[in-house]
């Protein structure tokens, strides 16, 4: 047996790469909402550039890479990929079009089928008689027209 100054329940960091699919229009897209929205507020700089925050933010998001993991690959705090992925998120949220605003937009096109594919997000409980899960769901609309 040697003596080793490590401990048994020490770890390690380790680094490791994986296949994200994404297409470059998408990272791009991301990318330029951040860029603008940075423009606008006037935020003079970021750790990272535009991009590279992107990806980061798509890999949490899709793949659901926990933030303290996508952090320390990246030398970074998980506050701040924590703050990004709710940065990109609000960005995102705020381009999209409300659910009735698009069954309308729908219905005027004359379509007579809707696929609603929603996530639910689970929420604070609420107090009380109603203390139960509450959970929100985020919703995708997508059109199509029936086939008899």
């Amino acid at each position: 047996m040697s003596k080793t100054e490590e401990h048994a329940g020490d770890t390690v960091a380790l680094v490791y790469q994986c296949r994200l699919p994404l297409s470059t229009s998408t990272v791009n897209h991301l990318a330029g909402l951040l860029r603008r929205h940075l423009k606008s507020t006037g935020s003079r700089w970021r750790s990272l550039p535009p991009g590279k925050i992107a990806v980061i933010v798509l890999a949490v998001l899709r793949h659901d890479q926990r933030l303290a993991d996508m952090a320390g690959g990246n030398n970074l705090a998980e506050s701040t990929v924590r703050r990004w992925r709710d940065e990109m998120i609000h960005l995102l949220t705020a381009r999209a079009p409300r659910l009735d605003r698009a069954l309308k937009k729908i219905a005027k096109r004359g379509r007579e089928v809707v696929l609603v594919d929603g996530t639910l997000i689970a929420t604070q409980r609420r107090t009380g008689r109603d203390n139960r899960k509450h959970f929100p769901a985020s919703t995708t609309v997508t059109a199509c027209t029936s086939s008899p």
